[in-house]
């Protein structure tokens, strides 16, 4: 995780309106995400939370019965969004290439997005308790799978093989994406999504397709 720092408040965090049960969910989700990036898990406090999100600590309890339920329930909303983002880089196209493309890009997207929720899937402080442990796993499969299922379809590789094969690929996107992160700047997400899928490419490519191997 990044080194604890302060996590500002803006002036219109204040105590707010009556809000429907799933808008305050969502607001508070996000307002602890804002303190746990900047935290991590062990330095953050509720007080903090509540605070970021400019409602009283009986309020988020309300909502979350303790730190880590919020943590859990942030963490779980993180692993479907890589997931999601990485299931539909595969379904909206035929193109193996242009799901290559999509696949990396996807990691590359997740790191890069809007407060760096990202360091809570792949940089957890909190990473040895079993259920965050878990999640990051189930996060980590359903990735992966998603890839499979088209490497297995495409190639006729066998499900073990196919992923294997998948986990490679998604085990270069997220390397590659944070490595980029950390140095933003010298290479567009453009150009370096280009590089890594071209590489991924050349690798997933050279596997006889089935339609070929059916003609051997």
């Amino acid at each position: 995780m990044q080194p604890s720092r302060p996590v500002p408040v803006p002036p219109a965090a204040r105590r707010t309106s009556r809000l429907p049960r799933s808008a305050r969910r969502l607001q508070l989700l996000r307002a602890a995400q804002d303190v746990f990036v900047a935290q991590g898990f062990h330095a953050a406090a509720m007080d903090d939370i509540a605070d970021r999100a400019g409602v009283s600590k009986p309020v988020l309890y309300q909502h979350f019965p303790g730190k880590r339920e919020l943590y859990l329930a942030l963490l779980e909303q993180q692993v479907d969004e890589l997931s999601d983002r990485v299931s539909q880089a595969m379904a909206g196209t035929e193109d193996n290439r242009a799901r290559v493309d999509g696949a990396v890009g996807a990691y590359f997207d997740f790191v890069d997005a809007e407060g760096e929720a990202f360091r809570l899937v792949f940089e957890s402080d909190l990473r040895n308790d079993p259920d965050v442990r878990r999640l990051a796993d189930r996060g980590a499969l359903a990735c992966i799978e998603a890839i499979a299922e088209v490497i297995a379809v495409d190639t006729g590789a066998d499900p073990e093989r196919a992923l294997l094969l998948s986990a490679g690929l998604t085990g270069l996107a997220e390397n590659s994406a944070r490595w980029w992160l950390a140095r933003k700047g010298t290479l567009s997400r453009d150009e370096a999504v280009s590089l890594m899928s071209a590489l991924a490419w050349r690798g997933i490519s050279g596997f006889p397709r089935r339609d070929d191997a059916d003609d051997a």
